[in-house]
């Protein structure tokens, strides 16, 4: 809980950081507040579509809560972004996580 309350602190001088954010959803997860977490990892993409760790760990939530046909959207969404910003590196662990999703 440290952490989260350090994170909101910090959120109350840059509300809209997305890195910020970002490190909140993933402290969320790790308290199993799956709901919450997804709330700022949907804020995040929509007011930075081009924050592309997000679109990883938004998916994997959504897998783990049997949205597999959501999951996989996001997945998608998130190559098209990491391939128009030339990340390859996130664009192959976005397809690797896709892949694995659809051979299911």
């Amino acid at each position: 809980m440290e952490k989260i309350e350090k994170l909101r602190s910090f959120l109350n001088h840059s509300p809209e950081d997305p890195f910020l954010n970002h490190a909140l959803a993933l402290e969320y997860i790790k308290l199993g507040n799956e709901l919450e977490a997804r709330r700022l990892f949907l804020e995040i993409l929509t007011r930075n579509p081009t924050y592309i760790g997000s679109y990883y760990h938004l998916a994997r939530l959504l897998e783990r809560a049997g949205e597999t046909e959501n999951a996989k959207a996001w997945y998608e969404k998130g190559m098209i972004i990491a391939k128009e910003t030339g990340d390859d590196h996130a664009y192959n662990e976005l397809q690797a996580a896709y892949e694995d999703l659809i051979d299911l």
